[in-house]
């Protein structure tokens, strides 16, 4: 690697690379100390192809959701799986990762900025802005950004475009999809929204069981599948369909009956 060698976005890989390194080491013991990392599926990513690969995930925090990721899939290619034991593997990290992410997240303090560099594709909401509802056009710059993107490696975009469960996948996702036909994986993410702040930088919570599962390639057909089609594959894939809500509500409502049961076992 040249010592000013860069990427498409005019980022200095070797800086790039430093900076993975050490937001490695400054994070690990969030995902394997204070709390536990729970993997599955890892072996997905050793056989997926070097570029064009888009990963789309359910969203709990801001930074906390990507910075696992950027663990789990440094870890897996090197060849540990389900498990980000042993930190040797940032030493080496995959350098064309990218991620999905509001411009206005990115510019909002020296930290997000860093985070920036290690390799955000910034673009602007054209539903939100700064707290508030809006509506605007979807800027052709963004999405080419996110073409470039993945013509260079793997971008992580969560469809959701916010942490709040259970909000409709934005259309964008899957024209993106439809374009630039890339290889869709899906992740399903839990635990994060109980041990860290919203914006995924503090620790809320110690000892919370975090579960990151990695699922196989999504079936699409890029030509005849519609928008419609990919939108409903994509909220199955990530479990945010309606239809999980309703068996999530019965799910909480079992639990409570049988925690309302075992104190009055104890009243009794």
């Amino acid at each position: 690697m040249g010592l000013f060698k860069k990427n498409p976005f005019g980022h200095i890989l070797v800086l790039k690379k430093w900076l993975i390194r050490v937001f490695g080491v400054l994070t690990h013991r969030r995902f394997r100390g204070f709390n536990e990392l729970q993997i599955e599926g890892s072996e997905v990513i050793t056989d997926l192809p070097d570029t064009n690969v888009l990963f789309v995930s359910n969203h709990q925090t801001y930074f906390a959701d990507v910075v696992a990721m950027f663990h789990v899939f440094n870890a897996s290619l090197s060849g540990r799986t389900d498990s980000i034991k042993n930190l040797g593997y940032i030493w080496s990290p995959k350098l064309n990762i990218y991620y999905v992410a509001a411009k206005e997240t990115m510019k909002s303090g020296l930290l997000p900025k860093i985070m920036a560099y290690m390799g955000s594709v910034s673009i602007e909401r054209t539903w939100r802005s700064e707290g508030k509802d809006v509506k605007r056009q979807v800027k052709m710059s963004d999405i080419s950004n996110i073409g470039k993107a993945l013509d260079d490696g793997w971008v992580i975009t969560f469809p959701q475009g916010t942490t709040t469960p259970f909000k409709p996948i934005r259309k964008g996702t899957a024209h993106i999809i439809k374009r630039y036909k890339p290889v869709v994986v899906p992740i399903v993410i839990d635990g994060f929204r109980r041990s860290f702040d919203k914006k995924g930088l503090r620790i809320k919570k110690k000892n919370i069981m975090q579960s990151f599962e990695i699922k196989a390639p999504l079936d699409i057909d890029y030509d005849n599948d519609s928008t419609a089609d990919i939108i409903e594959k994509l909220e199955f894939a990530i479990e945010q369909h309606p239809s999980f809500l309703k068996v999530l509500s019965q799910k909480n409502i079992k639990e409570q009956e049988e925690l309302d049961q075992m104190r009055k076992w104890k009243v009794d």
